[in-house]
């Protein structure tokens, strides 16, 4: 028992929060739209309870969990012959899918930014629709889609914050509520994927200076300016 306690003690703190309602699980899946064609990707699986819901709803499952002992458990769970593939490890030390793929995660509060950029910051992947349960004042600064990051991804993905969820539905509870965010794919990006890493860089140069654009729209002309610009001055 002590050797048991002196691992646990070892172990890093990874801002695990597990679903208490089941129903919350379901909502998520639910919002991802996972059908039976799809493929999903679950970043921090944990003790199963959206991994359950997947594996009756989706075509197949790709489980990330860095916890040995919960890896273990989910492998015995769902058994080799399932829909689902677990897999031990840093879920941000591996590839997203090349095939087209959906994402469902109840993502560790202390991960939510990685597991953003892991997901969006490619507009090329083949992420079709996230819906990720994230740290509340996160989620809520992602919706609004004002800061550098938010902008960055715009062009082509529409988030939205779905609502919020206290914290009561989570066990251990976690000392903050938490939200579901929802990234759609724009069905018409409104710049080539090509052009993310331009793009990024010039919100990089005018963010944070004293006149800044109101918003997407006006950030999307002064970069398109900028580019003819760019293009006639060669």
């Amino acid at each position: 028992m002590a050797v048991q306690r002196a691992r646990q003690a070892r172990r890093p703190a990874r801002s695990q929060h597990f679903l208490r309602d089941r129903g919350l699980a379901e909502e998520l899946v639910t919002l991802a739209g996972v059908s039976r064609r799809d493929l999903v990707l679950e970043i921090g699986a944990g003790d199963g309870a959206i991994t359950s819901v997947l594996a009756r709803r989706a075509g197949y499952v790709i489980a990330h969990e860095i916890d040995s002992s919960l890896a273990m458990r989910l492998r015995e769970r769902f058994g080799p012959l399932s829909s689902v593939l677990v897999v031990e490890g840093d879920a941000f030390a591996q590839p997203v899918p090349r095939l087209p793929f959906r994402a469902v995660s109840n993502v560790p509060f202390h991960e939510t930014t990685r597991a953003l950029r892991l997901l969006l910051d490619d507009p090329r992947g083949s992420l079709e629709r996230a819906a990720l349960i994230v740290q509340w004042e996160v989620a809520r600064k992602r919706a609004r889609g004002d800061t550098l990051l938010g902008l960055g991804w715009a062009p082509w993905w529409e988030l939205r914050l779905v609502r919020q969820v206290p914290a009561s539905a989570f066990r251990p509870r976690p000392s903050v509520d938490a939200g579901i965010l929802v990234a759609v794919r724009r069905a018409e990006p409104l710049l080539p994927p090509a052009q993310a890493r331009a793009f990024r860089a010039f919100l990089r140069r005018g963010f944070g200076r004293r006149r800044q654009p109101a918003g997407l729209d006006e950030w999307l002309e002064l970069f398109r300016a900028a580019s003819c610009r760019g293009r006639r001055g060669r």
